[in-house]
């Protein structure tokens, strides 16, 4: 029988730095709220940052994961996989230069800048949960770029909303979006062994959101 107490941590893929966006943000030329944050001491929020690089994948993302997470006392319930820093609380803060820092490595397991710090972070956080603790994974489970790197750590406690198979990422995070809103949290599997390819699903319905979700 599933454990209602059970502690449930979401580790979110990140959203691409090197894009058109960033180049964006990172232009001198920027004036935006968003800009004028991460050019300022205090920065901007990295869930902030990511959901303008992403859009819609990000942004439900964040709002699902902060919805239904259940963390262990002193562990962040939402982490944000990063290009060259690990695992970092998704409320972290970031400048200029840590997101000129992210563009200049493109995420792959065999590069060393970016697997070396997500291998010491998923170590360290796998010591420190409980023991039935679970490990959501809101990314793709298709290429080894994440899967590789966290299976070692986390074993059959690495999980994902099985409704991912088969939708693309603006359809999964719409699909997470309205997840948030609607408080109806989809049911996981484990990632080791899991079928990862199959049937597209039927398109969502749109729909319109009259204000964020919290």
């Amino acid at each position: 029988m599933k454990n209602p107490t059970r502690c449930r941590i979401f580790l979110l893929s990140p959203a691409y730095a090197g894009g058109g966006r960033a180049r964006m943000i990172l232009s001198d030329r920027a004036q935006f709220e968003l800009a004028q944050k991460l050019r300022s001491k205090r920065g901007a929020p990295i869930a902030e940052v990511f959901t303008f690089l992403s859009g819609l994948y990000f942004r439900g993302k964040i709002a699902y994961a902060t919805a239904f997470a259940r963390p262990a006392p002193g562990i962040s319930g939402v982490l944000v996989i990063t290009p060259t820093r690990g695992l970092v609380d998704a409320r972290t803060r970031i400048r200029l230069d840590d997101l000129r820092e992210f563009a200049t490595v493109d995420i792959h397991s065999d590069d060393p800048r970016y697997r070396a710090p997500v291998e010491r972070d998923a170590r360290a956080l796998a010591k420190k949960l409980p023991r039935w603790s679970e490990i959501i994974l809101l990314g793709s489970i298709a290429t080894g770029k994440y899967v590789d790197l966290l299976l070692t750590s986390f074993g059959d406690r690495l999980r994902f909303p099985v409704d991912f198979v088969g939708r693309g990422d603006m359809s999964r995070g719409g699909l997470m979006l309205r997840c948030a809103v609607d408080r109806q949290e989809l049911p996981y599997v484990a990632v080791a062994g899991a079928i990862v390819n199959g049937k597209r699903p039927p398109k969502l319905t749109p729909r319109r959101y009259q204000v964020a979700p919290r």
